[in-house]
């Protein structure tokens, strides 16, 4: 990527901040960077890196803007980049705000321009910590107003001028894909819908799986298959339960064959109904491989909102996918089991089957 210097000053000697440089004031960390046009790195106040020559030297005032530009962190600056982690968190955080405060999506530039960023480099940010693009994260939180408004009493209109949209066109267009089915239907409870379902068994019990049209919406774990399908009700009281047939018989046994394996990865599209923020946490629990936890504080902090482990609990208990979205990998702070929608015991046996598979292995759950 070419460097995209701003404009040289006449001798970085003249920028007060060189007297930083030069004396390695570690003050002076939290305040710039320096980058070395000759050698495409930028550096802290306080490295104790070769001082280049004041004429190949430009500031930044965050590691941020400085990759923006092109510069990537040096070798001996290992906390730069801990640094700039933990601005990508803030500063994709800042643009989740962004976008949950609007009435309209802003665009790729309006978010980009908050962060002294180009909508390249920001989008290409955005989605290495959320896992979802700008635009993803967006349709995310625009179907969640959707289905929130359309479960209370408010009409359709109410619901479509709540999420942003502006014309009855473009909400029946979009209404579909994110929620499903039509907007009269979701809100009848999933009148007209088609969900096929079935029930088998795995080592941990009763298996319920679940298709919509989208993809797999639910893999529901429990003693007693006619609760399972009590529970699938709850969710689409008015949906067409589909049984099973020959075709979705070999569906379950690959899930099943998944839950018996989860290292083995499960291929097959899923319909994922939450909220803009719990997509974000099953997002961050996907990335936990098999064979390793993490801790809801360390998921918080994945996200970007390291105070809301609460929330993210709250997340993992709102799961419907069980093991597709592994909530079983995550812990308390000081590594004991906690909750599980579908039991504690449950857990602690995916956790030990999925130790086993990886003896040998030393699997750690890391903060990127």
């Amino acid at each position: 990527m070419s460097r995209n210097n701003p404009p040289a000053v006449p001798g970085a000697e003249l920028d007060p901040r060189w007297a930083a440089v030069l004396s390695r004031d570690p003050s002076a960390d939290s305040r710039f960077v320096y980058a070395v046009r000759t050698t495409g790195v930028y550096c802290r106040p306080s490295s104790v890196s070769r001082l280049p020559r004041p004429e190949n030297v430009v500031f930044f005032d965050t590691p941020a803007q400085a990759e923006a530009a092109g510069y990537r962190p040096s070798k001996r600056a290992t906390p730069d980049r801990t640094d700039l982690a933990e601005q990508h968190i803030a500063i994709v955080s800042r643009a989740c705000r962004q976008i949950a405060e609007a009435e309209q999506a802003p665009t790729l530039k309006e978010l980009a321009e908050p962060a002294g960023m180009s909508p390249w480099h920001f989008h290409r940010v955005f989605k290495s910590v959320t896992g979802l693009t700008p635009k993803a994260y967006a349709s995310a939180h625009r179907a969640d107003k959707v289905r929130t408004k359309l479960a209370r009493t408010g009409t359709i209109t109410d619901a479509m001028y709540d999420a942003g949209f502006n014309s009855n066109s473009r909400f029946y267009e979009s209404s579909t894909r994110l929620l499903g089915m039509k907007p009269s239907d979701y809100r009848k409870g999933g009148t007209n819908a088609d969900i096929r379902f079935a029930v088998g068994e795995c080592f941990l019990g009763a298996i319920l799986v679940a298709q919509s049209q989208r993809g797999v919406c639910a893999i529901l774990l429990g003693e007693d298959p006619g609760q399972l399908v009590n529970d699938l009700q709850d969710q689409f009281h008015n949906a067409r339960l589909i049984g099973a047939d020959a075709d979705f018989e070999q569906l379950i046994a690959h899930v099943v064959g998944f839950v018996e394996a989860p290292g083995l990865g499960l291929n097959l599209p899923l319909d994922l109904q939450g909220t803009a923020f719990q997509r974000r946490v099953w997002q961050a629990l996907s990335q936990i491989p098999p064979g390793a936890t993490a801790s809801y504080a360390q998921i918080a902090e994945r996200i970007g909102a390291p105070g809301s482990f609460r929330a993210v609990a709250q997340a993992c208990g709102a799961n419907r996918l069980a093991v597709a979205i592994p909530c079983h990998r995550v812990v308390r702070s000081d590594g004991e089991l906690s909750g599980y929608r579908w039991g504690v015991e449950r857990k602690r046996k995916l956790l030990d089957r999925e130790a086993e598979a990886n003896v040998g292995n030393s699997l750690v759950f890391e903060k990127r």
